[in-house]
Parts: C-alpha cells; sequence; structure tokens
C-alpha cells in the first residue's frame, strides 16, 4: 500500500470516527495542561529561589528566560518534524522531555542547574505544543472540531490560572521544587494515556529540510533573544534578521519546504494570524501586571490573587462553549471582530479600576469577549492549513502568539515601567522609582500604589486600542464566509 497526498497512514476504515476521539481530546488537554500551569507558577517561586539557592537577578532572569528562548525557537521545527515523523511520537517525546527536565529541577541544588533543566524543559514544551492542536485537527471532523477546540482554549486559560494557585499552595507547605514536581506525575499519566488511546497520524512523507530547520532556529532565537534582553545588540539583530530574509529566501525556493509559505496566500489564515498578534502585542504586558495589581496594590496574597482570576477562566470556558455554539451558524469574521471588540470593553472597565469589583467585572467581560473570538480564530487557522501541515502550521500560530507575547512584555512593559516611574515623587530613591517592591521595602508604599495604578490604567487603554485596531484589520482582511453544512470526517486516501 501506498500513502498519497494529504496522507494520515492508518487503516482504510478510518472513514468512521474514531469513538475514542472525546478521550483522546482529554489526553491532549491534560498534556496543555501541564505546559500551562508550568507557564505562570514559577513566578511564585522567584522569592524562594532567590533565598534558597542565592539566585541572582542574572540567574532569575536567565531561568525565566532559558526556556523562552528554547521553546520559541524550536516551535517551528518541531511542527515541522511532528508532520514527517508521527505527531503522536513527537508528543510523547515531548512529554518525555518535560518529565524528565521538570526532574532534574527538582534535583537542583545551584542557579545554573535549574537554568539547564528549565532549557530542557522548552525542548519538551516545543515538541508538545503544537503536537496537542495539529492531532486534535486530524482527530475531528469539521463539523466537531470548533467544539474541540473550545474545550482545548478551555484548558489553556485555566492553566494559567491554576498555576499561581496551586504554587502558592504548595511553596506554603513544600520547598521551591514542588512547583516542579507537580509536571511529573501529569506528564506520567498523559503519556500512557497517549500510548492507549491516541493512534499515529502524520502528512505525506517529504524530506527533512535541514537549511530550513537551522534557519529557522537562529531567526527566532535570536529575534526572542534580543525582545527579551530589551537592549539594541546590533549583532545579534543582524543575525536575526539575516537568518529570517534566508528561511523565507530558502523556502520559497525549495521543492519540500519545512513552512509552505503558500499558506500565507489564504486570507483568512494570515488575517487571522495579524489579528491575533496585534490582540497579543496590546493585552500580553497588562495581563502580566494584573496579578502584580493585585498583590501589591490590593494586597493579595499569591493563592488568592491565583484565586481572584478564576472568574476569567470560568466565564471563557462558559463562552467558549456558546462561541463554538454560535460557529455553526456565524461566520468566523463575526465571531472573531465581536470578541475583539468586547475585549476593548473590557480592559475600559480595568483601565478605571480602584477594587477589585472593577477587575472582576473586567475579568467577566474579557472571558466573555475571548470565548467569543477564541474558538472562530483557532477555527479559521486550522481551516486554511491542509492536513498534512497541520504540525507546522500549528507551530505557526503558537510562534506568532509566543513572539506578540514577548515583544508586548519588552515594549509596553517599557512603557508602563516608564508611566510608574514619572508618577512616583521625584525625591524618591532611584530603587523605588524603578521597582514598586523596592518602594515597599522602603516604606513607600502609599506612592508606590497610586504609582502602580496609574500605570496599569495607562497600559489598559492602550490594550483598548490595541484590541480595537486588531477588531478593524479582522474586519478589513478576514472574509465573512458563513459557515458550511456539517461535513463528513476527512477521508484517507490509499492506494
Amino acid at each position: 500500500m501506498r500513502v498519497k497526498s494529504n496522507a494520515v497512514p492508518e487503516p482504510a476504515d478510518t472513514q468512521v470516527r474514531d469513538p475514542r476521539r472525546w478521550w483522546i481530546l482529554v489526553v491532549l488537554c491534560l498534556s496543555l495542561l501541564v505546559l500551562m500551569i508550568d507557564g505562570t507558577v514559577l513566578n511564585i517561586a522567584i522569592p524562594s529561589l532567590i533565598r534558597d539557592l542565592n539566585a541572582t537577578p542574572s540567574d532569575i532572569q536567565w531561568i525565566l528566560d532559558a526556556y523562552i528562548l528554547v521553546f520559541a525557537g524550536l516551535l517551528l521545527t518541531a511542527g515541522s518534524l511532528s508532520d514527517r515523523f508521527g505527531r503522536r511520537r513527537m508528543l510523547i517525546t515531548g512529554l518525555a522531555v518535560f518529565g524528565a527536565a521538570s526532574l532534574l529541577a527538582v534535583l537542583a541544588d545551584a542557579p545554573w542547574q535549574v537554568i539547564a533543566a528549565r532549557a530542557a524543559m522548552g525542548v519538551g514544551g516545543s515538541l508538545l505544543m503544537p503536537s496537542t492542536l495539529s492531532i486534535l485537527m486530524t482527530t475531528f471532523a469539521a463539523d466537531e472540531r470548533r467544539k474541540a477546540m473550545a474545550a482545548w482554549s478551555t484548558v489553556s486559560l485555566v492553566g494559567i490560572v491554576l498555576g499561581p494557585t496551586l504554587g502558592g499552595l504548595l511553596l506554603q507547605h513544600f520547598w521551591w521544587g514542588s512547583v516542579f514536581l507537580l509536571n511529573i506525575p501529569v506528564a506520567v499519566l498523559a503519556i500512557a494515556a497517549a500510548v492507549v488511546l491516541m493512534p499515529e497520524t502524520r502528512g505525506e512523507q517529504r524530506p527533512v529540510d535541514p537549511v530550513g530547520v537551522v534557519l529557522s532556529i537562529v531567526a527566532l532565537t535570536s529575534a526572542v533573544y534580543v525582545i527579551i534582553q530589551r537592549e539594541w545588540n546590533i549583532p545579534v539583530i543582524a543575525l536575526a534578521v539575516l537568518a529570517g530574509v534566508g528561511f523565507g529566501f530558502w523556502e520559497h525556493r525549495s521543492a519540500h519546504p519545512m513552512l509552505p509559505l503558500g499558506v500565507f496566500r489564504n486570507r483568512d489564515f494570515t488575517g487571522t494570524c495579524l489579528t491575533l498578534l496585534l490582540m497579543i502585542f496590546g493585552m500580553g504586558a497588562v495581563l502580566l501586571i494584573l496579578t502584580q495589581y493585585l498583590q501589591f496594590v490590593l494586597g493579595y496574597g499569591p493563592m488568592r490573587a491565583g484565586w481572584a482570576l478564576l472568574p476569567y477562566a470560568l466565564a471563557a470556558a462558559v463562552f467558549n462553549g456558546l462561541g463554538a455554539t454560535l460557529g455553526k451558524t456565524l461566520s468566523n469574521k463575526t465571531l472573531i471582530v465581536s470578541g475583539l471588540v468586547v475585549m476593548a470593553g473590557a480592559f475600559a472597565v480595568l483601565a478605571c479600576a480602584n477594587s477589585y469589583p472593577w477587575v472582576l467585572a473586567s475579568m467577566m467581560i474579557m472571558g466573555i469577549g475571548g470565548g467569543l473570538a477564541g474558538p472562530a480564530a483557532y477555527s479559521s487557522i486550522l481551516g486554511a492549513i491542509p492536513v498534512e501541515h497541520a504540525g507546522v502550521g500549528s507551530a505557526m500560530n503558537d510562534t506568532l502568539q509566543q513572539v506578540g507575547q514577548a515583544i508586548s512584555i519588552a515594549v509596553i512593559g517599557s512603557v508602563l515601567a516608564g508611566v510608574y516611574t514619572a508618577h512616583m515623587p521625584a525625591d524618591a530613591p532611584a530603587a523605588a522609582r524603578e521597582s514598586i517592591g523596592a518602594a515597599f521595602q522602603l516604606g513607600l508604599s502609599g506612592p508606590a500604589k497610586s504609582a502602580f495604578s496609574a500605570a496599569m490604567s495607562t497600559g489598559s487603554w492602550i490594550s483598548v486600542g490595541f484590541s480595537l485596531a486588531a477588531a478593524a484589520l479582522g474586519l478589513i482582511l478576514l472574509r465573512g464566509r458563513r459557515p458550511t453544512p456539517s461535513e463528513e470526517p476527512e477521508t484517507t486516501p490509499v492506494g
């Protein structure tokens, strides 16, 4: 038997829906959950790392950045390799690497060992993340895919909120390594479930594109490094530009490109990617400082701050389901644009916040907007990607989000830091004018709270502007096609 185009090497009877598909979704969501929790739980452990390992500020920065650098740099390559060698194989490999690296972090007794473990976790995460979405794409038919993506994105949001909550609970009773120990049983459980429940899927058997792999890793890693370091490192910037241009040129001419550039000619794919990139750029830094606002300005402890964010996840979960249902009758364009306008309203409410009820109202509205726009956005992106490129297409989506968030934290974060400094008393010590934590230690909590609130208000209004700009961009670029009647599951031509 020879597998042909759009090939998924499975038996011919896969024309029937896999009866285990919803259990497969549970495995995918469990795999995603471990990544989402790990992405936020570490921030809670930073004081313990400083105290127990004598970590310097530079050590802490690298503990955070090592993961991001490796993760973002390898996403495209990992997605492409999953199409070539098998998406389940990459998912299991990613979980195994992530779990083993978490064990190394638990056993670490020096900052450099934690940094090395975090870099290894980035390798595992890059293998794991695109596989979750590409397996979802190949497991579910078009008429069920939107509902599955709603569940997937809900778990992503719940994981972000659970991270600080679980981290605070663990650190109240155990040492800093417990935040990494949490990953290991979840990874083991997900591996076992994947082996038992999940069939292997892969795209057409194209040769590996080694030049594209190297150029993409160099371009993404150097670009993300410049962004997170927030400095004009001309040699690294030049390296990122040259590698990026070289990657585009090579992929355009390659007979077997790692990333098929033709997908960008699809208005729905390109329009949705650009719309999401603009939205993430506008809101990434604000959502990051919201947890600090809850702790420093409202005086919440880490666990209470985590619980305070839970309404956002709950509202998003409810409206993710509603968005998936509305997607059967309304176009993706309508849902994406409407959701972004609602999110702009949420940030406008947050800009006026002076107590938790304002934050609560903002998060509820934000969950509604995200629930309407999220499933439609993923459906628009994945619907434009050929099945044989599901892995690299999913990785492209993940990469854009990572880069957008990194740029947001670097650029918008710097703007907000400037606003905070400008609102602090001119005669305050330099350390207090640069850091709210230092201001509290120096007894300037009152002015620091006021200055930080001003910074968050400014950032929220910036997010309003970017959310509306993203909605306008979606209105221009996206096509307003209504959903087609329910389609049958995609078949696998085998001859």
